[in-house]
């Protein structure tokens, strides 16, 4: 045990959010944003985790094009893709109760690096190494 602990900060309207992030820096060293109901507040998120200078990874990659640190999840176009299949096959007389259970298996691994430098963080060469993108 690393002795970490984990802190959860609930928002959901702009000033939620404004006021969890004010919060949360009391309290925690690092942040992960994996609600979809954020992504529609993504550029709030990313300019207060800067602001904050807390380090944050995300589980979509548009948050780390948008200036966010790190992103890590699944590609969701491979996901939208099995559910087109899946919509197919139900449509074409499927159950939808006898089509298995699917999990993603392509993800990737974003790494903004100038925000890394922003926030006086090293990016280790192993971890770049397996980046599928890196942005500089």
């Amino acid at each position: 045990m690393k002795g970490l602990r984990l802190e959860i900060f609930k928002a959901g309207t702009e000033g939620e959010i404004d006021a969890a992030f004010a919060a949360l820096v009391q309290h925690v060293d690092a942040l992960l944003v994996g609600d979809p109901l954020f992504n529609s507040r993504r550029e709030q998120i990313v300019a207060l985790a800067a602001r904050y200078r807390v380090p944050a990874i995300y589980i979509w990659r548009e948050y780390v094009a948008a200036g966010g640190l790190i992103s890590y999840g699944a590609i969701f176009t491979a996901a939208y893709h099995q559910v087109g299949i899946y919509a197919g096959k139900i449509l074409n007389g499927a159950k939808p109760a006898d089509l298995p259970v699917q999990q993603s298996t392509h993800f990737e691994l974003v790494i903004n690096l100038n925000t890394a430098k922003a926030l006086g963080l090293t990016v280790p060469p192993s971890i770049l190494a397996r980046a599928d993108e890196v942005i500089e």
